[in-house]
């Protein structure tokens, strides 16, 4: 028996008082009830600094060594371990911002300088946010002409930036963990390939929304990935 799964209660898109970042983060709040803050980033500046570190601080190294030693308390092999790792770590950047892109056609940045990270008292990554919360979207968003959106062309072109600014943190996190243990390139991506596929597969089931769209969307950003190097349809 097929259970389909279906979320009647996720917002739709819509023009609404408030910015465009608050309109998609209701909306991706509502995609996991039960866990808010899985799909939806937070604005850091309205946040309490503690627990929360930058992605591109200093401190970097530290942080996902300790993310590191964490996981290995619980499973032996370092190679699993640093696996998990970079899973938590590609979700920050690319499993969220996926999330409006396939069903919205939004796009926070997902670029190094932009992202900060939130831990929970056991460690464990169980937020993220941006310090700039302007969204790329495309042309007819609803929230078209507004403050904090920059319209891009079509989505193809909205691909390429998300990708290209991905990119930008990815490529940093797969060499930050190779201070905790050997992460083969070519695995990394294809972790990253993993988490596009299944996102774009899962989210229209949670949100009720088109397949066909959000599998179009998905496939053009595994595109983009791969047009700028990047081999995220190697074997996971």
């Amino acid at each position: 028996m097929t259970l389909l799964l279906t979320r009647p209660e996720v917002p739709e898109i819509c023009a609404v008082p408030g910015s465009a970042f608050d309109d998609t983060r209701t909306r991706l709040r509502a995609l996991a009830p039960d866990a808010p803050r899985v799909y939806a980033v937070a604005r850091v500046d309205e946040e309490p600094r503690r627990r929360w570190w930058r992605l591109a601080g200093e401190d970097r190294a530290q942080r996902v060594d300790l993310l590191y030693r964490r996981v290995l308390d619980d499973v032996e092999d370092p190679r699993i371990a640093v696996e998990q790792v970079a899973g938590a770590l590609i979700h920050v950047v690319v499993g969220r911002v996926l999330a409006p892109v396939v069903l919205d056609g939004r796009a926070w940045d997902p670029g190094l300088e932009n992202l900060w990270i939130h831990q929970d008292s056991d460690g464990g990554i169980d937020w993220a946010g941006v310090a700039d919360d302007t969204l790329r979207v495309l042309p007819g968003d609803p929230a078209e002409g507004t403050r904090g959106v920059v319209v891009l062309p079509c989505e193809q072109a909205l691909a390429i930036w998300t990708a290209h600014r991905a990119v930008t943190a990815l490529s940093t996190v797969h060499r930050t963990l190779q201070g905790c243990a050997p992460l083969d390139g070519a695995r990394f991506w294809a972790l990253v390939g993993r988490a596009v596929v299944t996102g774009a597969a899962q989210l229209p089931m949670l949100a009720a929304s088109s397949r066909q769209v959000s599998a179009r969307r998905g496939q053009q950003l595994l595109d983009a990935f791969v047009s700028a190097g990047f081999p995220v349809r190697g074997l996971a």
